[in-house]
């Protein structure tokens, strides 16, 4: 009974001192991308302030063979987005260059590893610019 009694006192200290996130084992790439980037990303064009999700996970997948690159690519890119790591100079141009959003290491990879499987390809080769419907409207 004491050691049963030992344990919960361990795991309530522990509840009480750690962050509200540090028990859990891996984070929820979708929660994250809800909480920290869909103020600026939308999921489908049209854009909010920023890129859409589903034309830069297409953009990721033509640039990386393995989900490994390209996860690497994007999570290095939120930890200090810089003109020179983006992947679509055009997109830059058009939005600017994100901010920095303050994520840990682990947060960056299960965002960056939700973003590259909301890859589509029947959404387009993400080009962007809405250049295919352009095209068809002025024929």
């Amino acid at each position: 009974m004491n050691t049963f009694l030992s344990l919960c006192m361990v795991s309530a200290i522990a509840s009480v001192l750690l962050p509200s996130g540090a028990m859990a084992a891996t984070p929820d790439g979708e929660a994250i991308f809800n909480r920290s980037c869909s103020v600026c990303h939308s999921v489908n064009p049209p854009p909010k302030s920023a890129p859409p999700v589903i034309p830069l996970a297409n953009r990721y997948h033509m640039q990386f063979q393995t989900k490994e690159q390209g996860v690497a690519a994007m999570a290095d890119f939120l930890e200090k987005p810089d003109v020179a790591k983006a992947l679509d100079p055009r997109a830059v141009s058009r939005f600017g260059l994100m901010p920095l959003i303050p994520l840990t290491d682990e947060e960056r990879k299960a965002v960056s590893e939700w973003f590259w499987d909301q890859y589509n390809p029947a959404k387009g080769g993400g080009r962007g610019f809405g250049g295919g419907q352009r095209r068809l409207m002025n024929q």
